[in-house]
């Protein structure tokens, strides 16, 4: 018995550290918010007590409904594109391609640089007025003049191609992993049967593969609800709020560091309230996903 509680103690002496960084990173800030957002509060002063009020200011936030509506049309179009992508060339890269090691890194490359670097970057590339697509695209004659890829009408566009650009390496991987794991027995055994390729992909590939595919469609779906840096960095959630995000919008309510967004004040207790509702809405979209993927199990 005193040897079992000696090996708890040593586990827990191991455990410490987590412990303590989860609970002053991870459950004092949520308390925290929980608290606030029934408040009054910006940070200084003495914190008025307003009940629901925040929650009503909620609901009849305009621009926070606006940047729910943009968040879904930035994550639809990301995970449009991203998880078909990320499928075809985990599939290439997982026959005998020459140089396969060499680009799998390649394309996992950009998930380990910085989201700050990547978005400086593509800003820089996109520019309206000396960008290097639009000086492209104009020494070959395709446009007569500079093309604005961040104004309200293509701004949306171009930041689902940098997060499409940013993420499909992760999910290739993950898909790499999957087919990797799948016996190459059942292929010999369709070709023996006159299968060809797409029966193959069709019919042993996918299958196989479902339960790597709902895993890597889960955390796109949360990525992409949550993903705001290189917005914040390339659009600053403009022109105009076409492309505000829930979490931009959250993040300038709580650290506002410039008035292009027209917030001034820092608001905690109403940005603690914005963050409940936002962190809700998320939650029932993968909730929502999760209960989908278990009845097609079951179907299936």
């Amino acid at each position: 018995m005193s040897f079992k509680w000696k090996r708890l103690g040593e586990n827990s002496l191991f455990l410490s550290p987590s412990i303590i960084l989860t609970a002053v990173l991870g459950v004092y800030p949520l308390i925290w918010m929980l608290r606030y957002m029934f408040y009054d509060y910006a940070g200084y002063g003495e914190p008025l007590f307003t009940g629901l009020d925040n929650f009503r200011r909620v609901m009849q936030d305009d621009l926070f409904w606006d940047s729910v509506g943009n968040t879904f049309v930035y994550a639809g179009g990301k995970l449009l594109i991203t998880i078909p992508v990320s499928l075809l060339l985990a599939v290439i890269l997982n026959g005998k391609l020459r140089g396969g090691n060499f680009l799998r890194g390649i394309y996992f490359m950009p998930t380990v640089i910085s989201t700050a670097v990547i978005s400086v970057v593509f800003y820089t590339i996109f520019n309206s007025y000396n960008g290097m697509v639009n000086t492209a695209l104009m020494k070959l004659n395709l446009v007569s003049q500079p093309v604005d890829w961040l104004g309200t009408k293509l701004a949306m566009f171009t930041l689902i191609l940098v997060a499409v650009w940013g993420a499909v390496g992760n999910y290739m991987l993950l898909f790499l992993a999957g087919l990797q794991s799948i016996p190459q027995d059942l292929y010999e055994s369709a070709s023996i049967d006159g299968a060809n390729a797409w029966r193959k992909f069709w019919n042993i590939t996918l299958p196989m593969l479902a339960p790597v595919a709902q895993l890597v469609i889960m955390l796109a779906i949360i990525a992409s609800l949550k993903g705001y840096e290189s917005i914040m960095v390339i659009t600053e959630g403009g022109p105009i709020g076409k492309t505000e995000v829930m979490y931009l919008y959250l993040y300038k309510l709580l650290f506002p560091v410039s008035t292009t967004g027209g917030y001034v004040d820092q608001q905690l207790g109403y940005g603690s309230a914005v963050g409940f509702v936002t962190a809700v809405i998320v939650g029932a979209i993968t909730g929502l996903y999760f209960l989908l993927s278990r009845k097609m199990n079951k179907m299936y």
